[in-house]
């Protein structure tokens, strides 16, 4: 099956599932890459080739991804990295 591109409805999905099924992936995500190291609450609300917007505790933060994003597999694949990256602990 191809990827598909990555549409407001394809970052429509991609987000409601990251807020639905990886909440704590989502605010780490704010803490991590957006540098609010006290956020209590995230949102991703949309995913764009260059970065991934973010909610956290009522303020937009932009997170940028280290290329551009060329589909939603790219993006899933993208987003797990990010993840696997972080400091664990």
């Amino acid at each position: 099956m191809a990827a598909d591109p990555l549409t407001p409805a394809v970052s429509d999905r991609i987000c409601k599932h990251m807020n639905d099924d990886h909440a704590e992936a989502v605010l780490a995500y704010a803490r991590h890459y957006g540098g609010v190291e006290s956020a209590c609450s995230a949102r991703m609300l949309m995913v764009r080739p260059e970065a991934m917007q973010l909610d956290v505790d009522g303020a937009t933060v932009e997170v940028p991804f280290d290329h551009t994003l060329s589909d939603s597999e790219d993006a899933h694949r993208t987003l797990v990295a990010m993840l696997r990256a972080m400091p664990q602990g």
